[in-house]
């Protein structure tokens, strides 16, 4: 993963054209990039992110930010004090447990 400016790449080969293609993820926006070497990939990657801000800045647009891993939850207190046993029965935070049961990967 690449990251520049807060914003990060997600970069795969392209067997069939030998290139290397990336994305900047965790947008809303599409910014793609592509480059035959790493040290082009990574230049590409920066120049990408650099023009996506330009372009935003000319058109007086706030860019879109990756996300902060921040999220704001409301629960009806009876669900918030069952979740905060079973964290502590687990010997998790709160933000361990709900973190690990909304992973995608479990």
């Amino acid at each position: 993963m690449l990251t520049y400016k807060g914003y990060h790449g997600k970069v795969l080969f392209d067997e069939d054209s030998g290139l290397l293609h990336g994305e900047v993820v965790y947008l809303r926006d599409v910014i793609t990039f592509q480059g035959k070497s790493t040290d082009e990939i990574k230049q590409a990657f920066h120049d990408s992110v650099d023009d996506y801000l330009e372009f935003c800045s000319q058109r007086n647009e706030e860019p879109d930010k990756p996300f902060s891993g921040r999220l704001m939850l409301r629960l009806p207190s009876d669900t918030h004090r069952k979740v905060y046993v079973r964290a502590k029965k687990e010997g998790k935070s709160l933000n361990e447990y709900i973190t690990e049961k909304l992973s995608l990967e479990n």
